[in-house]
């Protein structure tokens, strides 16, 4: 793992946080107490993390944002805007857990429902 050094501020990695392995902290980033980074995670320069923040494995994090304290964030998710309220989040763009999981379970329907689509503009051509 690589922590940058600030050149004019502090980067601050608070008591009982814990860092996997692969994990890129940029310049200037303050992450607060005992929150935990999982492996494969880039976090940009200048990001406020809060308390008990966890980030799952191959998740990025564009600078200047902002984590609150509670957050938990899923694997592969990418983080372009800041978090401003408690709670699970994945995906990218960052969302809350349940409404990704509801964009999923469309997004595997996609298929069937296209096909019924076709199917339905060549009976409506047939009449």
């Amino acid at each position: 793992s690589t922590i940058d050094r600030a050149r004019f501020k502090a980067t601050i990695v608070s008591k009982g946080t814990k860092i996997d392995n692969l994990v890129q902290i940029g310049h200037n980033v303050v992450i607060g107490k005992h929150s935990i980074i999982v492996a494969q995670t880039g976090i940009s320069g200048s990001v406020r993390i809060g308390n008990y923040v966890v980030i799952g494995g191959q998740t990025g994090v564009i600078g200047h944002v902002e984590i609150c304290d509670g957050v938990k964030i899923g694997a592969q998710s990418g983080v372009t805007k800041s978090i401003l309220k408690p709670g699970n989040y994945r995906g990218f763009p960052i969302t809350e857990y349940t409404e990704f999981n509801k964009y999923l379970v469309r997004l595997r329907k996609i298929a069937d429902r296209a096909d019924k689509i076709i199917d339905l503009e060549k009976r409506l051509v047939e009449r």
